[in-house]
């Protein structure tokens, strides 16, 4: 209890006391003064009271505030934490990446270099092998660029192979859906070409068959399909059928220089030139040869 209530408290029983014996020994007058007094003073413990209970209510409320604000901060300071360690853990997550990223770098970095060095070899290669096909060309005393139909430079490489042909079993047939085509180019070396070729059907079909030659003519390019019903090659060995001096599994006498000399030819003229074989389903040669 306050000292201001403690004083309110003594004068509010003085004035009662008072107020009692006035009715004994006082004036009404007297008297009323004295309940007046007694009456302020009851009231003022009174007041007194109620202010001390609102400051003690008041005082617990600040105090409730106060522990929640403590909550609160508590709370801040530890979601403060774990992201603070969230985001240390992403650092570290970020430089392992950027550490693993540097040394995929420094891997392709060193593949890079090694393919430009296969690269270069390549090239040699390929300069040395453009040189070995040059060199593979047939002499032509004929005009080189001398224009020519290529169906009958066909025709005549069959009649020069076709006794060849009849003992090997193979029969060879053309088809063209014009009766001439012409084309800037020796007539000399198309002739090997096709030679080469056919010749290649009868050594390696191995069984009696046919081989259909298909000539013929898109805008400024002749296309040439010399399919054999033979026996083929498996695919990892007809696409090295061009190379010089391969011999593949079906590999008989001989240096394997006419189907490279045959791409030498084609090349030459700027045209292409690659096979197909579905193994047992025959050998297909296509060449695409520009007209001028």
């Amino acid at each position: 209890m306050s000292r201001k209530q403690v004083v309110s408290l003594i004068l509010s029983c003085v004035f009662y006391a008072l107020t009692i014996a006035g009715f004994f020994f006082f004036s009404v007058t007297l008297i009323i003064l004295v309940f007046m007094c007694f009456s302020l003073s009851i009231t003022s413990f009174a007041y007194q009271c109620y202010q001390t209970h609102n400051d003690y209510t008041g005082a617990e409320h600040l105090q409730q505030e106060i522990g929640i604000l403590n909550a609160e901060k508590n709370k801040l300071e530890m979601d403060y934490e774990t992201l603070i360690k969230a985001k240390d853990k992403e650092l570290e997550a970020r430089q392992e990446r950027i550490e693993e990223i540097s040394g995929e770098l420094k891997e392709i970095q060193k593949e890079n270099n090694s393919l430009k060095e296969e690269a270069g070899e390549l090239a040699k290669k390929a300069q040395v092998s453009e040189n070995e096909y040059e060199s593979l060309l047939p002499p032509d005393d004929d005009d080189d660029r001398a224009t020519i139909d290529i169906i009958e430079v066909a025709k005549r490489a069959i009649a020069e192979l076709t006794d060849e042909a009849r003992k090997a079993g193979l029969r060879i047939n053309i088809s063209s859906a014009s009766e001439r085509l012409m084309v800037n180019a020796s007539a000399k070396r198309i002739l090997i070409m096709f030679r080469n070729i056919i010749d290649n059907s009868i050594k390696y079909m191995q069984r009696e068959g046919t081989l259909v030659i298909t000539i013929s003519s898109i805008e400024d390019d002749i296309f040439i399909v010399l399919k054999d019903t033979g026996k083929g090659l498996p695919e990892n060995e007809t696409k090295h059928i061009f190379e010089l001096n391969f011999q593949g599994s079906n590999r008989i006498s001989g240096n394997g220089l006419g189907l490279t000399q045959a791409k030498a030819i084609v090349e030459h003229y700027g045209g292409t030139i690659y096979a197909r074989s579905p193994q047992g389903n025959g050998m297909g040669i296509y060449i695409q040869l520009p007209t001028t």
